[in-house]
């Protein structure tokens, strides 16, 4: 029987613009909304990650932080 889907937390979040416009295009193409494309993502974030790509990909973008958040 699949799982009941249901809002349980809200909680506010801080995106940069490329991100915010990546995950509108998302919810988009994906016919969902903002908490449920997020939802989406997290509950199967091994499966939409890549293992061997994903530490280096934060680290770049750790690195950048600082400087966009100016």
């Amino acid at each position: 029987m699949p799982k009941r889907f249901r809002l349980t937390r809200h909680f506010p979040v801080s995106m940069t613009e490329d991100g915010y416009r990546r995950l509108k295009r998302f919810v988009s193409d994906a016919a969902q909304d903002e908490g449920e494309a997020l939802s989406f993502l997290f509950e199967n974030f091994e499966s939409v990650t890549h293992d061997e790509s994903l530490p280096h990909r934060l680290r770049i973008f750790n690195a950048e932080l600082d400087a966009r958040k100016r």
